[in-house]
């Protein structure tokens, strides 16, 4: 359509508009309904063009988009005006990020308030609470199977603790970042129970059908995502008397995105938590958000189209509010989620890293490189005005999702190099201290991914146990050299609740009916207050991991270059123990900082003077910014110590 023909279609909408919205203030609202409106209609008419009712869907989508302008509060209006005129301000190495449960780190949303002055202390600033949504009592998924979008799950609190919450968040700058769960709802849902009452209405918000005809095309092509706990893509609702799309577990009802009513509900849900203070949307499984027979339901383009949708309707309502895409797949197609054939993102600002964090985990078992240096030189080239979220664990499973073709050219067979990884990380051989367990495990095919804490798979466990002096050093800067390599890579390293004080594997998930089938919960702790507060005295693993990580951000802070405005440089040094790349600034290149990290238990050395400039810095000498000492160089050559790093610049 043209743009002209759009423009029209948007004064027959503006003039059929509900009077409770015309007579409200709607001036930022119409400018940037204006300056977006053609890309939003071309997209609309592209997914829903086809049907008879695409007009009035398209009166309803604008009609929500005001609605949820008008209830935007004056603070979060201005903070958007000031983040469209530094359109760049999360690209700053000034962020760092923690991802948490708030049951396990506070009790709950009140106890989080109580706690911010933690968060201060170690210098994060940016918080992910995970989904805090009403969900099931029994199975939820951790809470992604959640039964309404609008409420706060009692267990968490209210919508009224959440507001308080953000406020004393912003009054610190502290970043907020909600989940919304976009694949799908539980089967408590009230569109899933109306369905199960025969509302064809709301069968059509997911996928249903009266016999297996259909499903049965799909599981041709289909994978399984949970092939040993929940397989196949769908299952028979009694009640409803049909079969419905559950493409993660049966308690968990697929969203039909081919309905437009699907998208403006959903869109509306993203809009509501914006305006409850939301600066940050991680928008989950958004890889499986269209399906196609013949395909794998997985990366359509039309997914893509949903999520440019998404993101131009909020640059009108919420413009400073980012998303950040949840999408665990193969590199060539997690920087789609950025947006396709654009300059900047154009559908989420925010990706995860998760092939960087599969090939960190890969370098601490095999104690060596190559893999690492050879997956990122696979990495895709982000976007600008797009950055990575960099991470070495999260809620979920380590998955071992490197590319085959990486895996070849280091010179491993793919099937074998990931039972090793899994069989170290399981601690299965005798120079393994690692205590991870299975998920997702298949008997069959030897496949599994990897569950446990940070702490228990670098081996901190076992050494606390044994009373190891060596060992705990050694896997305490295991810890460290992790956190160096999401805090300089580019990006905004996200840390993970309970790695900051070392906390080991929490068992005490077997004890619950509802959890003890799945091991992630092994990750997911109860923070020990008690234990928490050793951080504070020195002699404990909590006090140098605590104190170091609170060095390591605040020195990030201050390291311009560390911004992520595609400023890095792999560097290949010929040692399959080091992992060395150079920041810099794109303006002045002689404004740069040398990244250095020794995944090995002995000590390395690097020649300077194969590196360019760096073997006869102009400046003077070179030093280490995060201990602020002199390297240790014997005739220009870096000695680097066991598992340790360097971020180095000239003096």
């Amino acid at each position: 359509m043209y743009e002209q023909q759009a423009h029209t279609l948007l004064n027959d909408i503006l003039n059929e508009i509900e009077a409770g919205i015309s007579k409200q203030d709607l001036r930022y609202f119409y400018t940037r309904l204006g300056a977006n409106f053609y890309a939003i209609h071309s997209l609309f008419e592209r997914l829903y063009g086809h049907r008879d009712d695409f007009k009035a869907q398209s009166q309803k989508l604008v009609e929500a988009m005001a609605w949820q302008y008008i209830r935007r509060p004056e603070d979060l209006r201005q903070k958007d005006i000031e983040r469209e005129a530094d359109h760049n301000w999360f690209l700053s190495q000034k962020w760092v990020g923690m991802a948490l449960y708030s049951h396990g780190f506070a009790g709950n949303l009140q106890g989080m308030k109580t706690h911010l002055n933690y968060f201060q202390e170690l210098g994060v600033n940016l918080v992910h609470i995970m989904p805090i949504m009403q969900c099931p009592k029994g199975s939820s998924d951790g809470g992604y199977a959640v039964s309404d979008f609008r409420k706060i799950d009692e267990r968490a609190g209210s919508l009224k603790d959440l507001n308080e919450l953000a406020r004393s968040m912003h009054e610190r700058d502290i970043l907020l970042t909600m989940d919304v769960v976009l694949n799908h709802t539980s089967d408590e849902h009230e569109w899933a129970q109306k369905a199960r009452q025969g509302e064809t209405k709301y069968q059509d918000y997911y996928y249903t059908f009266e016999n297996r005809n259909v499903p049965d095309m799909f599981e041709q092509s289909m994978p399984e995502v949970f092939p040993e706990t929940s397989p196949g893509n769908f299952t028979w609702d009694e009640e409803m008397q049909r079969w419905v799309m559950t493409v993660f577990n049966s308690y968990q009802w697929d969203l039909n995105y081919s309905n437009p009513a699907v998208f403006i509900e959903m869109l509306d849900v993203i809009l509501f938590w914006a305006n409850q203070g939301a600066d940050i949307l991680r928008l989950d499984a958004v890889a499986f958000l269209w399906k196609k027979i013949g395909s794998t339901c997985q990366n359509e383009r039309e997914a893509h189209l949903i999520l440019q949708l998404l993101k131009d309707c909020c640059q009108v309502v919420a413009p400073g509010v980012l998303y950040i895409a949840e999408a665990i797949v193969a590199p060539v197609e997690v920087t789609k989620y950025f947006g396709e054939d654009a300059v900047i993102a154009k559908e989420c600002e925010i990706a995860y890293n998760a092939t960087y964090m599969a090939l960190m985990w890969d370098a601490v078992a095999t104690k060596n490189t190559k893999l690492l240096n050879q997956g990122i030189k696979s990495l895709p080239v982000k976007l600008e005005r797009a950055t990575w979220l960099n991470y070495i664990r999260c809620h979920d499973d380590i998955g071992l999702g490197f590319d085959d073709r990486d895996i070849e050219l280091v010179g491993y067979q793919p099937a074998q190099h990931r039972k090793f990884l899994i069989d170290y990380y399981m601690g299965r051989f005798d120079h393994s201290h690692a205590r991870g367990l299975p998920f997702g495990e298949n008997e069959k095919t030897g496949d599994a991914r990897i569950s446990g804490s940070l702490a228990s798979l670098v081996g901190l466990e076992y050494a606390l146990e044994q009373g190891d002096p060596q060992a705990i050093e050694d896997s305490i800067n295991i810890i460290l050299l992790l956190h160096s390599l999401i805090m300089s890579f580019g990006g905004i390293p996200l840390l993970y609740y309970g790695d900051e004080v070392g906390t080991t594997n929490d068992i005490s998930y077997l004890d619950d009916p509802y959890k003890k089938g799945d091991s992630r919960w092994v990750h997911r702790p109860v923070i020990n207050w008690d234990k928490a507060d050793l951080r504070n005295q020195p002699g404990h693993p909590q006090y140098e991991i605590f104190t170091a990580l609170k060095r390591m951000i605040a020195v990030r802070k201050e390291i311009d270059v560390f911004a992520d405005f595609n400023n890095r440089e792999l560097i290949d040094v010929g040692n399959e123990h080091l992992f060395v790349f150079e920041r810099y600034c794109i303006q002045q290149q002689h404004q740069r900082v040398l990244v250095v990290v020794n995944f090995n238990g002995k000590p390395q050395h690097l020649n300077l003077d194969e590196l360019g400039s760096w073997g006869n810095p102009q400046n003077g000498q070179l030093y280490d910014l995060f201990s602020g000492q002199r390297p240790d160089l014997f005739k220009n050559a870096l000695v680097i110590p066991a598992f340790s790093f360097y971020w180095l610049q000239e003096s």
